[in-house]
């Protein structure tokens, strides 16, 4: 049976405004054999749009609806719980719209929820208006944890910074949606129509992509061009299924794709079996 991915984005497919090699040619594969695939962000800034542009612009052969990002997948769930209700946003451009795309009103006075994403205009002031506002009664959304972002100059607070501050003033925790949790892993499962058993997540991150796809019963595969090393991987209780140095070994040998893409996908499946199966089709 077909399968279908998952792909984290900073780490996986590029670092900084580079692609990494080998990202440009798997996407390839997956289009030349038509296999589903989806970009996921937990970065709520930019658009749909304006995310598929920036990897078209990078080389990467994609389309806008390639792309899932956090605000989007914290939009919908938000107008599945309240249709057309409001919403205090701390955020950018990426957050607003989607939210607007899904009938939601962004006010400054009694908001059904704060939302809270990335942002680069933030001040204390919002933050005063935040923290009373939840107070108040308002619900507490965060599109992401990630404590912090890497950038052009180095590493700034992320939306999970931010999130606790209004936590530790209110003592109310947030709902978080991006990744990890299942509320957008899910989501973007069924955005490319695969069951549970036929999705693979590719990422970077223990913490949030592999974590996300272990706990969803996603085959999982770590590559090394990012934020975990091998020798990290001594810290998590979970593994992911596959470890390769990067996106390039996924494509380097057709064979290993294929392997992927045809390996039986059975629930008593033990760690020493998928090793073994990666290592064969290696």
């Amino acid at each position: 049976m077909q399968k279908g991915f998952l792909i984290d984005m900073d780490g996986v497919i590029y670092r900084s405004s580079q692609l990494i090699p080998g990202a440009v040619e798997f996407i390839k594969l997956l289009t030349k054999w038509d296999i589903p695939f989806l970009f996921l962000t937990n970065n709520s800034q930019r658009t749909r749009r304006d995310t598929a542009t920036k990897l078209v612009r990078m080389g990467m052969p994609i389309q806008e609806s390639h792309i899932y990002t956090c605000a989007m997948a914290t939009a919908r769930f938000l107008a599945r719980q309240k249709p057309e209700g409001t919403a205090y946003v701390i955020g950018e451009g990426g957050l607003l719209n989607a939210l607007h795309s899904n009938g939601y009103s962004i006010v400054d006075k009694h908001p059904d929820y704060v939302v809270v994403g990335e942002g680069r205009t933030l001040s204390f002031e919002m933050l005063e208006h935040a923290v009373q506002m939840v107070l108040d009664g308002a619900k507490l959304i965060a599109t992401n944890l990630d404590p912090n972002c890497p950038t052009n100059t180095g590493t700034r607070p992320g939306c999970g910074a931010i999130v606790k501050l209004i936590e530790e003033a209110t003592g109310i925790q947030a709902f978080s949606v991006g990744k990890p949790s299942p509320v957008m892993m899910r989501s973007a499962r069924k955005e490319i129509g695969m069951t549970t058993s036929d999705t693979i997540m590719i990422g970077d991150t223990m913490s949030t992509d592999i974590i996300g796809g272990v706990q969803m019963g996603y085959k999982t595969v770590l590559v090394l061009t990012g934020t975990t090393s091998r020798e990290d991987l001594k810290k998590f209780a979970y593994q992911p299924d596959l470890v390769v140095e990067s996106i390039a070994d996924l494509c380097n040998e057709e064979t290993l794709l294929k392997e992927l893409m045809q390996a039986r996908s059975r629930e008593d499946d033990s760690p020493s079996e998928v090793l073994q199966w990666a290592g064969a089709a290696n």
